[in-house]
């Protein structure tokens, strides 16, 4: 596992389940939150290659986060439907990045894609549905 590159800082929100599968980190940008993380051996199936359902999970975080915030105050949302298509593989040691498009934040549904890239390589598209969660 190398340094964590420049401008990535942890999560700055977790839970129970994301430090069990983290450390995870963010980046601000213009575009959003990117996710990273390093691809360790707790990550990795039998064949040594990163499982899909990490990449899945990692998407879920990617793709609620952004839509949550992307106004102010944060809308409280919940995942609906998660589709993930995987293009490559991901390995041991790979540094692993999200980056999400928000489509649109409604009133009772929020729209989100993003590519899990690999070195600059997409290896997987996500796309969910979350819907809004009102009081």
């Amino acid at each position: 596992m190398s340094m964590v590159p420049e401008g990535f800082t942890r999560l700055f929100r977790s839970s129970p389940f994301l430090d069990l599968l983290g450390p995870i980190y963010n980046q601000r940008t213009d575009k959003g939150l990117v996710i990273g993380l390093w691809a360790e051996e707790k990550h990795c199936n039998a064949r040594g290659l990163v499982h899909g359902g990490v990449l899945s999970s990692l998407a879920d975080v990617a793709l609620g986060y952004n839509s949550a915030f992307a106004e102010e105050p944060p809308t409280p949302i919940v995942t609906s439907s998660l589709t993930i298509d995987y293009a490559g593989i991901a390995k041991r040691g790979d540094w692993i990045t999200l980056e999400t498009d928000v489509q649109k934040v409604g009133k009772s549904l929020a729209f989100a894609n993003c590519y899990v890239v690999v070195e600059s390589v997409r290896i997987a598209r996500a796309s969910a549905v979350f819907s809004v969660v009102t009081q």
